[in-house]
């Protein structure tokens, strides 16, 4: 959960320590998407003593008394009708919390906090392999890898990672590949445990900065696949506008995009698989990016026209 206010009268939340925002808003969270607080739910979440609980209920009470009552039957809190969020919750935050609960990395998280049914990920990248890849991005480092691909089979090479990337199923890192002295995606679950970080120098070519398919930026316009009834309904599910989604996407995740989200790419929207609801208004936009193979339909220009 993000802690940013939103209302100028509640500045005073800013003069609070990192943890005492933390904790409010956790009350708040709990308020907002669940109706209802406990001192048990801070105490429990935060290791506080029962003292501990009061005040900060006290504290929010104080700051935005309009928010919750307590319900004297059940020695809770409750939203009231009243209530407006004080802090930025991100969506994706929230919607972690709501399916998977609370954790801090020392151990598992709470569990789901509503009824949640959420798909198991099939591709988990192992931690003693993407330790040492995250390491290495944060000190700029070099580290060798043995790394098994489709077309070279298993392979020891030096990169030279620069960001974590998803394509919604799998972990990837992008990193400049010195034994094929070029950019490239790799699958972190692809990686062998033998990962060593080095103290090369990481030369200025082989620098995010020079990366051209990941500092270029495409603009997609997705549209309700034309061979579908009731566009209206992709409308709401994507949050279109006039009848269209503007995304701006780095060319390097544009293929993954396309294949994660079942948009048609081809030219005529011929894909007639139940699964694309969303179709790529103008594909030309895939022109140089070397993602777009992985665009469903996509088929890049022929030269010769």
């Amino acid at each position: 959960m993000e802690q940013h206010v939103n209302h100028s009268p509640l500045a005073a939340l800013q003069g609070l320590s990192q943890t005492q925002r933390e904790r409010l808003a956790f009350i708040e969270f709990r308020l907002y998407f669940l109706g209802d607080v406990s001192r048990a739910d801070v105490m429990t979440r935060f290791g506080l003593a029962p003292a501990g609980a009061t005040r900060d209920f006290a504290l929010y009470k104080e700051l935005l008394p309009a928010n919750l009552r307590l319900d004297g039957a059940t020695k809770t809190y409750v939203i009231t009708d009243s209530f407006v969020p004080a802090f930025e919750h991100s969506v994706e935050r929230v919607l972690t919390a709501l399916s998977q609960g609370f954790g801090d990395g020392l151990g598992p998280a709470t569990g789901p906090l509503i009824s949640c049914e959420v798909p198991a990920s099939l591709n988990r990248p192992r931690l003693d392999v993407l330790a040492p890849v995250t390491r290495a991005i944060h000190r700029k480092n070099p580290v060798r890898i043995t790394y098994t691909s489709t077309s070279s089979g298993t392979t020891e090479r030096t990169i030279v990672p620069f960001a974590m990337v998803t394509d919604g199923l799998r972990w990837h890192v992008r990193a400049y590949d010195r034994n094929r002295q070029r950019f490239l995606d790799f699958v972190i679950s692809r990686i062998d445990q033998a990962i060593e970080l080095t103290d090369d120098k990481v030369e200025g070519h082989e620098c995010s900065s020079q990366d051209i398919q990941w500092n270029r930026i495409v603009e997609l316009e997705l549209v309700p696949h034309p061979g579908k009834k009731y566009p209206e309904i992709a409308e709401k599910d994507y949050g279109m506008q006039d009848g269209m989604l503007r995304l701006k996407a780095r060319a390097a995740m544009v293929g993954y995009i396309l294949r994660h989200w079942h948009v048609d790419c081809s030219t005529n929207h011929e894909l007639a698989d139940k699964a694309f609801r969303l179709w790529l208004r103008d594909p030309l936009v895939l022109y140089g990016v070397e993602t777009a193979e992985l665009a469903p339909g996509y088929k890049a220009p022929s030269r010769t026209q």
